[in-house]
């Protein structure tokens, strides 16, 4: 089950819209997580989500990640979730 991992404080702007991220993880069957980034938007609108950015060995492995994570990480992040809701649709 996913789970939220961490929030982010880095506001990023796409557009007009501005979004806060979140880190998302979830314990595979082999006992690795998986960490992916959602992107909530401020105002209304939808949430753009990544695809796997990383698969860590335990949940506190994860954590650590993304407590690193740079604002230019995280604009790069953005840009694959928005590509990613163009080819979903």
């Amino acid at each position: 089950m996913a789970m939220l991992v961490h929030q982010l404080s880095t506001a990023l702007v796409l557009g007009d819209q501005v979004y806060r991220a979140e880190v998302w993880g979830d314990r595979r069957d082999d006992g690795l997580w998986d960490g992916w980034i959602e992107f909530v938007p401020v105002d209304n609108g939808p949430v753009l989500s990544t695809g796997r950015e990383t698969s860590q060995s335990n949940l506190d492995a994860l954590s650590y990640w993304a407590t690193g994570l740079e604002p230019v990480y995280l604009d790069g992040a953005l840009g694959r979730a928005t590509e990613k809701s163009r080819y979903a649709a």
